[in-house]
């Protein structure tokens, strides 16, 4: 986990549009909820991992020294976005998703305890309710991030997933918690909410064949991002969240860099 405390007497701004700005506070302190892509990132057992490639590296004969490399990726691996279009035909593609569905206010529902002797735990709306009856109502327009605590197993895949086989026979294998598809639906239709993100391979738990919890937020165009690291790092809430994916025209997800200002 790295943290960076920002230090200062001035505030900053992070510009996230023309018009639009998330203050960045002298006393905030970042954290990145990004795990590095390479040859140990995890990917669904039915695509092929992340490859990059050395196109050049060294002194040029100009006298100057160059390195550039090209890589291959699956949309859906290592932290990233799932774009509504997913699982929801006719409904946000990565590019289409505005900047406003990205960013905002996060809050923290830490299931750890109940994952701990259930590899297969679904979050529920009881789950949900519990974190408001400590914290107040989920705000308006929240990022909710889940946290399972497998973002502790990273990058040992037979842990995080539940198995090392890849293919068909290694996603009938998967077990890992997630949100269940009642509260995905509750999240939806009585709270305003942006985006939801959780530390595991997906939002619908290992053993799901229907992936309803993705069909019920994509519904409502609210995308979702996964394998989220460090959420250990976090508090219940209190923090501002950004999340900014590669921007793959007609993409059904993608890679994405998302981080958390801590408001201290």
């Amino acid at each position: 986990m790295r943290t960076i405390a920002i230090f200062g007497f001035m505030s900053m701004f992070l510009m996230v549009s023309c018009q639009d700005s998330v203050p960045l506070d002298s006393q905030d302190t970042l954290v990145d909820l990004t795990h590095s892509f390479d040859t140990t990132t995890i990917y669904w057992p039915t695509a092929e991992g992340f490859q990059l490639h050395e196109d050049a590296k060294g002194w040029q004969e100009g006298g100057y020294y160059y390195e550039s490399n090209s890589f291959e990726s699956s949309e859906h691996g290592g932290t990233h976005l799932d774009a509504p279009v997913h699982f929801a035909e006719g409904k946000w593609a990565n590019h289409e998703i505005p900047l406003d569905r990205l960013i905002g206010d996060g809050i923290v529902v830490d299931v750890s305890d109940k994952v701990a002797d259930n590899r297969d735990y679904q979050i529920s709306v009881s789950d949900l309710q519990e974190w408001e009856a400590v914290n107040g109502q989920i705000p308006e327009d929240a990022i909710v991030l889940l946290k399972t605590g497998f973002g502790r197993f990273w990058p040992n895949r037979h842990q995080y997933l539940g198995t090392d086989l890849r293919g068909a026979e290694g996603v009938s294998q998967l077990h890992f918690p997630g949100l269940a598809p009642e509260a995905a639906r509750w999240l939806r239709d009585t709270r305003s909410i942006r985006a939801v993100g959780i530390d595991t391979a997906s939002i619908d738990y290992g053993q799901s064949s229907d992936y309803v919890s993705h069909q019920e937020l994509f519904a409502d165009n609210i995308p979702v991002f996964e394998n989220v690291a460090n959420l250990e790092a976090l508090p219940a809430n209190g923090f501002t969240i950004v999340a900014l994916p590669m921007k793959i025209y007609g993409g059904s997800g993608g890679p994405l860099r998302i981080i958390a200002m801590v408001h201290n």
